[in-house]
């Protein structure tokens, strides 16, 4: 969001208050949007088609990758790097041409301060003798000056445009000589680079702000100014010719891992995304959190965190997420009692969330399968529970808030069923939904076995004909357009049964990425492809169900649809393109400079080694570098920066964290500086609809996600919230623990529980919710889980293990250049008959230097290697496992202590209530 943008906001709400509605207009939240996710210019004539025509090429080339068709025919396969070059040059190309400079002094600044500064580092870098840098650097300055108009393009931007697509096909038209030429870039190679990097952060600046072009601009400065950093940070001088080949021309830096997951999956998400909210999903979920919650205490509030919950499953935008539900569902909170800063907050901390909500998780779940190593589905594992815990907590906020200011929900138009009834209904419709999934999953086996060769089209046809079915269903009920000046809410049934064909393609979706086990790109594109057919087919079924006629006119629309579906998700993925290209730039540079190990010695130095100092930051690092950036490129600066960094010092400070825990940490605090005030962008389109203080809708968003903030670091030191060595049985039990311990943490927080809190209720209802969390904390104590045992006895305190459990090593040694570190490994014991025989059977051979314990050689590929043992390393300490009490034990005070509380409260409640009933008997 530009900083005219920002300005305007209290502009546009004193207007709009003045007409009668407080917030921006509906036309400016649209353009609103469209400025920030999809390009605010919109060229009238030629110049507008040409945009849509590229546009629509790109969602086809994408379409066309992704599917099976090129590999089947033998035509149009491109490789991995070929086709990022293309994804690039399209996002490139409508960047400069659907995104206009902005005007404000600092970002026009900014503009000529970074392509001025880069062309003098480049010159310098490549000893005085590229003087061509200070030309392309000019260059590109004049064309920032001249000035960029929203509703044409001038030549200027026209040249911008086609060399930023020409520097990045590049690599696809001399592909061959560059892998001929691999490490040894030629002239031709540093010009194109050159020109690549300057236009690629003007096109940052322009579609992203200016948060993370300064962010790459300062780690480029960093790669050439090495040598003069202080000596904590110092690193060996880069010349251009190896910066460039790093960061252009091979796949180190911006056609990196990136922007390869940006190629292969996010852009084909996105676009479903799109496809799906063009059909009338974006409605129909919004209509149907609302039938299902808007009558309750606060309702409005409850249904716009769920309808956010779902919205957030398929979009890859914060912004995009609070202006699509909140212009729905701001005013009606504000209808029955929210202020304007809560309504916002509310929406906010609601629609931030959808980041963290599997499948998508604003693309950053697709990053992980790439940068953790693990497969797509374990992704959303680990990261299923905290988001729903969270979400759970973030209902039962609202209804704290309600139940503090007395809010009542909106009227129904109906007269609800007794709640037995209710119940004995909810319970035969989750009883079906069982019956159809074990039908479905057994019967699709069936199909697959029986009929190997035609297995797929059976099972097509047989998804048609129940969408055709749900479609004639839906073609008997009527859905009216969601208002922000609603008196009734919409009767539940009809309006679930209104689109249930919109859940056939998520379906499809989840059952190839969870059940087939198909990469997120083969699966991602049969989810778009049948969405496809659902908006080809969708008017015309309608027409033909509810015998309006015109079906050639409701086919031509349905095909407009299409389109206009195709256009927005290669429009929408114009600034995540380059959000990921912009990235690689920090991630080839962090590879190339060893920053990383650096940043873990800040750290270190700033935390004195005690790991939740290093926790905290870490956290507080992951909100500064995540200011201001959309989701993807937050967490790739983030987890490039930081996840290592907690990896390296938690395991030298005993605290070994699985790899996909540091990567959900630091991406949860990534995301949180889309709330954060100052720069917290939600926040600000949140208020912009509201007509609220943005500052003060930021701060009370940012209490409500508390919740969110401290789940990371408790699945940091319990794995088992992410589900990680735990049985069906062991994860349901975590579920409904770890969601009574969020709710109370929640209760504490708000400080209202049945009643308004005491201080000390307050602080009891922390420590119930921790105990929850972590009994294992208070039982450590009571019974430490280790004995420490002298290095020399290390046999005797392997043959007491039990086979599986891990023995604890303190170990002494060096890194990887040559700085001496210590660390603790956990060694899994395998089977034997003596200590000696099984620390054998692990890979470890000793010797002893007098009072010293000596790793004198590890076996390759053994378990004493996986545990990052070496040779020449010295035992420290070992840890033996020792018998403990069940941790769940600790459950019992703190359930005791919260019966106490339960008890205190609901005596304040009860005289409360009979202290108000006269009043209102008057």
């Amino acid at each position: 969001m530009s900083d005219k943008d920002k300005d305007q906001f209290q502009a546009s709400a004193v207007e709009n208050e003045a007409s009668g509605r407080a917030g921006m207009s509906q036309d400016e939240l649209d353009q609103l949007v469209a400025s920030t996710d999809a390009g605010g210019r919109s060229p009238s004539g030629p110049v507008g088609k040409l945009i849509v025509v590229v546009a629509l090429a790109w969602s086809l080339f994408q379409l066309w990758i992704a599917s099976p068709l090129p590999y089947m025919i033998g035509v149009g396969v491109f490789g991995a790097t070929e086709a990022r070059s293309f994804h690039l040059a399209f996002a490139l190309f409508l960047g400069f041409m659907a995104f206009p400079a902005a005007r404000t002094p600092f970002q026009l600044g900014l503009g000529v301060a970074v392509p001025l500064i880069l062309s003098i580092l480049f010159f310098i870098g490549s000893g005085g003798t590229a003087w061509w840098t200070l030309l392309i650097g000019a260059a590109v300055i004049v064309c920032v000056l001249l000035g960029s108009p929203k509703d044409r393009v001038p030549p200027w931007e026209w040249a911008l445009a086609l060399f930023g697509a020409g520097s990045a096909l590049y690599i696809y038209l001399a592909y061959e000589g560059i892998s001929n030429r691999v490490g040894a870039p030629i002239t031709q190679d540093l010009v194109v680079g050159v020109i690549g990097l300057l236009l690629l952060l003007e096109a940052t600046r322009r579609s992203l702000g200016p948060a993370l072009m300064i962010v790459a601009t300062v780690f480029l400065g960093y790669t050439f100014l090495g040598p003069y950093m202080p000596q904590l940070i110092a690193h060996s001088a880069k010349s251009l010719g190896v910066v460039m080949n790093h960061q252009w021309i091979t796949t180190q830096g911006v056609f990196g891992i990136a922007l390869g997951v940006s190629t292969s999956f996010v852009f084909l998400f996105v676009l479903f995304g799109s496809l799906l909210d063009k059909a009338g999903a974006g409605n129909y979920f919004i209509q149907v959190a609302f039938s299902l919650m808007g009558h309750m205490k606060g309702g409005p509030a409850k249904a716009a965190v769920v309808s956010s919950a779902m919205t957030g499953l398929i979009s890859g935008s914060s912004i995009a997420n609070v202006v699509t539900t909140g212009t729905f569902t701001i005013p009606l909170m504000k209808k029955v009692g929210f202020n304007s800063s809560k309504a916002g907050a509310v929406e906010v901390a609601s629609s931030v969330n959808g980041q963290i909500m599997p499948p998508v998780m604003g693309a950053a779940a697709f990053l992980m399968v790439e940068y953790v190593g693990i497969p797509y589905f374990d992704v959303v594992k680990h990261a299923f529970l905290p988001a729903v815990i969270s979400y759970i907590a973030l209902v039962y906020i609202v209804h704290l808030e309600a139940l503090k200011a007395g809010m009542e929900g909106l009227p129904r138009a109906y007269t609800p069923k007794p709640i037995v009834q209710r119940l004995i209904g909810m319970a035969f419709i989750i009883a079906a939904i069982c019956a159809l999934s074990f039908i479905v999953y057994y019967g699709m086996g069936w199909i697959r076995t029986v009929f190997p060769d035609t297995a797929g089209w059976i099972l097509f046809v047989l998804l048609t004909a129940i969408y055709v079915g749900l479609v004639y269903i839906a073609s008997k009920e009527t859905i009216p357009e969601m208002s922000d000046d609603a008196k009734t809410l919409p009767l539940p049934g009809p309006t679930v049964r209104s689109g249930l064909h919109f859940i056939l393609p998520v379906v499809v979706l989840v059952w190839a990425l969870m059940v087939d086990r198909l990469s997120p790109g083969l699966s991602a594109f049969y989810a778009a492809a049948y969405m496809i057919f659902i908006l080809l087919t969708q008017r015309p079924l309608m027409a033909l169900f509810r015998g309006q006629g015109q079906y050639a006119t409701a086919a031509r629309n349905g095909v407009v649809d299409l389109i206009d579906g195709l256009v927005t998700g290669a429009r929408n993925m114009i600034g995540i393109g380059i959000a990921t290209a912009t990235a690689g730039i920090i991630v080839g540079a962090v590879s190339q400079t060893g920053v990383g190990s650096a940043l873990a010695d800040v750290v270190e130095v700033l935390s004195g080694g005690n790991i939740l100092a290093i926790l905290f930051l870490t956290a507080i690092l992951s909100l500064i570098l995540g200011m201001g950036l959309p989701t993807t490129a937050n967490y790739i600066v983030v987890s490039a920066l930081l996840a290592p960094v907690i990896v390296t010092l938690g395991q030298q400070n005993g605290l070994i964290v699985p790899l996909i825990a540091v990567h959900l940490f630091v991406f949860y605090f990534g995301i949180m500086a889309d709330v954060t005030p100052p720069v917290g962008l939600a926040s600000f389109a949140a208020a912009a609809v509201s007509g609220g203080d943005p500052i003060r809708t930021g701060a009370v968003a940012f209490f409500y996600s508390l919740r969110t903030a401290a789940l990371p670091f408790l699945f940091i030191f319990n794995t088992q919230l992410l589900l990680i060595d735990v049985t069906w049985i062991q994860g349901i039990f975590v579920f409904v623990i770890a969601t009574i311990a969020m709710l109370l943490f929640a209760a504490a927080t708000q400080g209202w529980f049945l009643a308004k809190n005491r201080i000390y209720e307050t602080i009891a209802l922390l420590l119930i919710a921790f105990t929850l969390f972590r009994p294992g904390f208070w039982m450590d104590m009571v019974y430490p889980p280790y004995e420490p045992v002298p290095p020399t006895n290390i046999e005797a305190a392997a043959e007491g293990t039990p086979v599986g459990e891990p023995l604890r090593l303190r170990i002494a040694g060096v890194n990887e250049i040559g700085e001496p570190l210590e660390f603790t490994a956990l060694l899994d014991m395998p089977e034997g008959e003596t200590g000696a025989e099984r620390l054998e059977n692990a890979g470890l051979i000793f010797r002893e230097e007098g009072d010293s314990l000596i790793i004198d050689d590890v076996m390759f590929d053994s378990a004493a290697q996986d545990a990052g043992l070496d040779w020449d390393q010295e035992v420290l300490r070992v840890l033996q496992p020792q018998w403990q009490p069940s941790k769940y034990l600790m459950f019992i005070p703190a359930f005791l202590v919260l019966g106490l509380i339960v008890w205190m409260q609901r005596g304040r409640a009860a005289q409360a209530s009979a202290g108000r009933r006269p009043q209102a008997a008057e």
